[in-house]
């Protein structure tokens, strides 16, 4: 075997092609189609997907917003060694399998970003740095400005890829909504019972889980929510002791460090905790992640770097970040909610869910990405922030006509338990997590 051949078999592919939901094509022809590194090839495969493909000293590599996808290039004599995986610590357990871990450390690891394909040369010592290729670019304002046209569209692509998903569960599995009685986790719950009655399934298969520490404010929303729409005997709360929120465990399982991330992600863990322990079997899990991306829900003046012509003006800000090759994306992390849906992903893997956020499917921001925000709102902040709640609530009226309740946003970490409880448990300083998360690799 010559130097060439054994350097470029070192290509570990760790990730779990058991995750790949794909709509068009089987999983091979859609490796086949990021080995060739065409932004129209990938851009062709319909679903949710992490994968690599090798050819000779060359690999690709592309994922779908909601899969985490890292990477990391070890050094042998023989020549490099690529590791490919979700996580961290699984890339970390297989250099020690190859007596490689003094070479590990959190920030060597790399995250391919979400819509772009990642093309490695594995040639030896320097490596030379990543070619990416962006392959999803929706057009940016070409939906004329108005509400009724915007939601129907933008709710219509939703109960598409929620559709797309139902078909893909077995009739008589059960199906769970994280569901606080928000715009998001609403609307998604909504069309979820709407498709469901379309399609001719059965409708009791669905519950709608919402996480309570004590008397947490989403419990009295999501009650008044579905009770006013008639729908009152699908809510099944999910209590949980304040005592069992862990800093070093929600650290380890979401690998990352962001302060609202950390809390968002140790309430997912204890939603998902405590579904499994009432249901040992259920698998199918959807959420309203990515909903606020989309429709620009964020408070801009909680962030200093950020301003409405920024959010507006910029393709997928909240999504990708800055964007791949600018100063401020983060190799280590990537950016967004690139970086960011760890916190759902995650704590869904850990308890074994086969999660689905259908806000985070290309056809849905594509719809959201063609809204003509700046002749919408006139570059004002209120009317920005009120935007989202009406195109939703007339897009749930358009498609599935319940008449959406629409309450004042809240994060999920805010409405599951009283701030003063939370602060108690969670520390709001980034550096605190920080220090805590590498001392974890120590």
């Amino acid at each position: 075997m010559n130097p060439a051949d054994q350097y470029v078999e070192r290509v570990v592919d760790l990730l779990d092609p058991s995750l790949n939901r794909l709509h068009n094509l089987g999983v091979e022809e859609a490796r086949a189609r990021v080995g060739t590194g065409r932004a129209d090839a990938v851009a062709g495969i319909d679903g949710s997907f992490a994968l690599l493909a090798r050819d000779g000293k060359t690999v690709r590599m592309a994922r779908t917003l909601d899969r985490p996808m890292r990477y990391f290039l070890a050094k042998r004599k023989a020549g490099p060694a690529l590791i490919v995986a979700d996580r961290m610590d699984v890339i970390l357990r297989q250099l020690e399998v190859e007596g490689l871990a003094d070479q590990f450390h959190p920030s060597y690891t790399r995250m391919v970003p979400a819509h772009h394909v990642v093309e490695i040369q594995l040639v030896g010592c320097p490596d030379p740095d990543p070619v990416y290729t962006r392959f999803f670019t929706p057009e940016r304002n070409s939906i004329p400005a108005d509400p009724d046209e915007i939601g129907r569209r933008y709710i219509g692509a939703l109960a598409e890829e929620i559709e797309k998903w139902l078909r893909g569960i077995p009739e008589r599995e059960p199906v769970g909504v994280a569901f606080s009685g928000g715009v998001d986790s609403g609307s998604v719950f909504l069309v979820t019972y709407h498709v469901l009655r379309r399609l001719g399934m059965n409708p009791a298969r669905l519950k709608a889980f919402t996480l309570a520490f004590g008397d947490g404010p989403d419990l009295i929303q999501a009650r008044g929510f579905l009770e006013g729409l008639g729908l009152g005997l699908f809510l099944e709360p999910i209590h949980a002791d304040p005592g069992d929120m862990d800093v070093e465990d929600t650290l380890r399982t979401i690998e990352d460090y962001k302060p609202l991330d950390v809390e968002c992600a140790t309430m997912g863990l204890a939603l998902c905790r405590g579904i499994r322990e009432r249901y040992p079997d259920w698998r199918h899990l959807v959420d309203g992640d990515g909903g606020d991306e989309n429709l620009k829900d964020y408070p801009i003046e909680e962030n200093p770097e950020l301003t409405i012509r920024s959010v507006v003006n910029n393709l997928m800000l909240y999504h990708e970040g800055w964007g791949v090759g600018r100063i401020k994306h983060s190799l280590t992390y990537s950016g967004g909610l690139g970086r960011g849906y760890v916190r759902t992903y995650a704590p869904a893997r850990r308890y074994g869910f086969d999660g689905f956020s259908p806000f985070t499917r290309p056809g849905v921001i594509a719809v959201s990405e063609a809204i003509p925000f700046i002749e919408l709102t006139g570059y004002d902040v209120p009317t920005l922030y009120s935007l989202k709640g009406e195109i939703v609530r007339r897009g749930v009226k358009a498609v599935t006509g319940f008449d959406l309740p629409v309450y004042g946003k809240r994060r999920f970490q805010h409405g599951a338990v009283e701030r003063s409880v939370l602060r108690r448990h969670l520390p709001e300083q980034e550096s605190e997590y920080r220090r805590r998360f590498l001392g974890l690799y120590e």
